[in-house]
């Protein structure tokens, strides 16, 4: 059994920051890539940032420059820093992690459960 837990959402004036946490539990043999999406109402749930177990990392162009995606490999956490942010930032922000629960066990992916970031005056 693996969980994905997220933190760090919440209200934040435009020009603000806040920094997400997404830990994965349970039966975990290896995390390969990790990333954070987000859904706001009635648009698709869209990529905002990925990063590969080796580091390597890609954004939307509308966040690029303002947030920065980081993993804690001995953590099995991955991080989204948000700077600067935006009305338009405003949505329900998942994480999605490809796990393998065991050796030789092909990986799955795993979301969490969502936290909602609010960016308003």
């Amino acid at each position: 059994q693996v969980q994905l837990v997220e933190s760090g959402g919440g209200l934040v004036q435009p020009g603000g920051s806040l920094r997400l946490s997404c830990s994965a539990s349970g039966t975990i043999f290896s995390i390969n890539a990790m990333g954070w999406y987000r859904q706001a109402p009635g648009n698709q749930r869209e990529l905002v940032a990925g990063i590969t177990s080796a580091g390597d990392t890609n954004y939307a162009d509308s966040v690029k420059g303002r947030f920065t995606i980081s993993r804690d490999n001995a953590k099995n956490t991955v991080y989204l820093q948000m700077n600067s942010l935006k009305p338009e930032d405003t949505a329900v922000y998942y994480c999605k992690a490809g796990i393998s629960s065991r050796r030789f066990r092909p990986e799955r992916d795993y979301w969490g459960q969502g936290t909602q970031v609010t960016v308003s005056s």
